[in-house]
């Protein structure tokens, strides 16, 4: 009878997780691409379409599952932390493989054949080793996560919502389309992974040519869809960040802030700014939690909240790419302004010619680039935004409030770049 009872138990805890990850699946899936006003240039890019229901019916499947089981629950913070280490090790080890597959495969000795196979055979029992320890290890950091935000302040009786889902995944190509003559979201498109430069320049190239629009492909790190999509890491540092970033997406989709996400790029920047800002504070309130080792030597302890530098922060780079880029979209906005849009480009290729020989390996720079990258405005300097008085605002409101839920619980509210100065007044 008891052996019955668990088994009813665990069917009803599978039959309530799809049941509520469907209804949050619903809310929160238009977060992952806008309405598309621009259907006819979609002839580019109709074969390559990241198809998001066929991701998310597998991953809200795997993700049932784990949460029925919580098997995570049978371990105590020493082992939970000891499972993120080997899941963290073991994925340096399989990009370490994917390397050595990649240097057979170009060897020309008679024994290419057998090195090829035999790298092959290493790289596939790694991956399927990885892969059965990835559920636990993930089902570890969205506990941890979710206990850091009930201390926070979030959620309802110590339950989070949405509950914290994340997958590490081969995440979609970005395509952001902006107008030539200014800098603007006017489109943005999710790509199968795995397109490779010939591909991503040939739609960019048809792009320019038939519609005079300025269009860049370009990776992400993390999508707020549901569960939430991450990229591939070895960092903890960066992962905990990054999937704080994209919950904190699907939470603001419940309120007026998140709902306006695709309204404009003003409203763009605010939710991207917020969720940056959010995400790092967040992500080291964890790691000092439940890895207190990992927690960079080096970081500001700003009068209200906290900002993290990036982990070897204390080498610095004598060439500062965050001035460097600022300065060049200050350059082009001013050219744009006044409808000097060849020229703007040709600065563009030159700027990204001076960065290229600087170690910065940028494909493109063009209005596409800065539409996409100037919506993360959360660091003081500007970087791709430029002048953008955006993010700034979003920064100055953050010191506002002694704690983080306080501020979100004031900028959940925001429905427009005017009612976020407002608060400013």
């Amino acid at each position: 009878m008891s052996e019955d009872n668990s088994l009813r138990g665990l069917a009803n805890r599978l039959r309530v997780m799809v049941v509520l990850v469907a209804i949050l699946l619903l809310v929160v899936g238009s977060v992952v691409e806008s309405v598309n006003p621009l259907d006819g240039l979609r002839k580019y890019t109709r074969g390559v379409e990241f198809d998001f229901v066929e991701w998310e019916v597998g991953a809200l499947f795997n993700k049932a599952v784990s949460s029925a089981l919580k098997l995570e629950r049978f371990l105590d913070n020493e082992h939970q932390g000891t499972v993120v280490e080997a899941w963290l090790a073991g994925t340096e080890q399989v990009i370490t493989l994917e390397q050595d597959l990649l240097i057979a495969q170009n060897e020309t000795s008679p024994d290419r054949n057998k090195l090829v196979q035999a790298a092959k055979d290493d790289l596939e029992a790694k991956k399927g080793e990885q892969s059965r320890i990835a559920k636990l290890a993930e089902a570890v950091l969205q506990n941890q996560l979710e206990i850091t935000l009930a201390k926070a302040g979030f959620g309802i009786g110590g339950q989070i919502l949405p509950p914290v889902l994340y997958q590490v995944t081969d995440l979609p190509l970005n395509l952001i389309i902006s107008p030539r003559t200014e800098i603007r979201t006017e489109l943005s498109l999710s790509l199968d992974p795995g397109l490779d430069a010939v591909e991503k320049d040939e739609i960019e190239t048809g792009i320019f040519q038939d519609y005079d629009l300025s269009a860049l492909i370009e990776p992400v790190g993390g999508i707020g869809a549901y569960p939430t999509m991450v990229t591939r890491t070895t960092s903890l540092n960066w992962l905990t960040e990054t999937i704080a970033h994209e919950w904190i997406h699907n939470y603001l989709t419940f309120f007026p802030l998140g709902m306006r996400y695709y309204v404009n790029d003003q409203m763009r920047t605010i939710n991207e700014t917020t969720a940056s800002l959010a995400g790092k504070e967040i992500g080291l309130d964890l790691i000092i939690a439940y890895y207190p080792e990992r927690t960079p030597r080096f970081y500001l302890q700003m009068p209200v909240y906290t900002t993290v530098l990036a982990e070897g922060a204390e080498t610095l780079d004598p060439f500062d790419f965050r001035a460097e880029m600022h300065e060049t979209r200050v350059k082009v906005d001013a050219l744009l302004a006044r409808g000097e849009v060849d020229q703007a480009e040709e600065y563009m290729e030159a700027r990204r010619v001076f960065f290229w020989e600087n170690g910065y390996r940028l494909r493109k720079i063009n209005q596409a680039y800065f539409a996409f990258y100037g919506s993360y405005n959360d660091t003081p300097g500007g970087g791709a935004s430029g002048a953008d008085p955006v993010g700034p605002a979003v920064q100055r409101l953050r010191t506002h409030y002694s704690s983080l839920n306080q501020f979100l619980q004031v900028i959940r509210r925001v429905s427009s770049f005017d009612q976020l100065l407002g608060l400013l007044d």
